[in-house]
């Protein structure tokens, strides 16, 4: 019996992050993948030009003819664009009966806003109460946690700080650090941490995206989380590593990645 995965997020028509980087990393770790699109970009490796939100009801409808007909065992949020269709989604969230991942996606990799203000505080207040896991990176966890994080102790800080919000386990993804690639898992009262050496490149569009859809993939499979979280950063990491330098700005990962 296959196992099958729900990614909640926004399209990118270069394939790097979004739907597209969800739907493979989900079919490279093993899982079916189902999609519910909540926003269309225009965009590529060298930035993004437009974005186009789509209708909370049309969310709804997307979302229960998946539930209905391919539950999933596991699911994950990305850009969900604005607060009407973060209020409606957190609505149905509350009902599932399967771990949510949320990846609080705010900003793409080219600096371009995926949510406005007022999502930010909808995200906080609606959708993380309804969430297993948030895997913010550290941007996102100092919006989140309303301080500064930019060393390893405000890590552990903010995800005190946003577990308070209600969210089951905090994952900070300190990718930005200099020196290595940290992240910190905060869950039921214990800390993992999960440390990776920096790889030295551009090639990064996607990672977040890809990073969170794997560790929702071992969900699926019914791993438990620090081994989805341990398994799924073996896998970003190869695949930033042979990244196939695709794209005049800043290319995608390789989804076909192996560990």
């Amino acid at each position: 019996m296959i196992h099958v995965a729900l990614t909640i997020a926004g399209s990118d028509p270069s394939g790097g992050a979004g739907i597209q980087a969800d739907l493979k990393t989900f079919h490279q770790r093993g899982v079916y993948g189902t999609s519910v699109l909540t926003l269309l970009t225009v965009q590529n490796t060298q930035g993004v030009q437009a974005i186009r939100v789509l209708e909370p009801e049309f969310v709804l409808a997307q979302l229960e003819a998946v539930l209905s007909d391919i539950p999933p065992a596991a699911a994950k949020t990305g850009a969900l664009g604005n607060e009407a269709v973060i209020e409606a989604l957190a609505d149905r969230a509350r009902s599932f009966r399967f771990p949510l991942v949320v990846d609080p996606v705010m900003i793409s990799k080219h600096g371009a806003p995926l949510v406005s203000e007022d999502a930010r505080a909808a995200l906080a207040t609606h959708l993380l109460p309804c969430a297993f896991l948030v895997t913010p990176n550290l941007h996102e966890a100092a919006v989140l946690a309303g301080m500064p994080v930019d060393d390893i102790s405000a890590m552990f800080e903010a995800a005190r700080r946003i577990r308070a919000l209600g969210v089951s386990a905090v994952l900070v993804k300190g990718g930005h650090l200099e020196n290595e690639a940290l992240d910190v898992l905060h869950w039921k009262g214990n800390w993992f941490e999960f440390r990776a050496p920096r790889i030295g490149t551009v090639h990064t569009h996607g990672t977040g995206c890809t990073f969170s859809a794997a560790i929702t993939a071992e969900l699926a499979k019914g791993a438990p989380l620090p081994e989805a979280v341990a398994t799924a950063k073996k896998y970003i990491s190869s695949a930033i590593r042979s990244g196939p330098g695709l794209g005049q700005g800043i290319g995608p990962v390789n989804h076909h990645a192996d560990i």
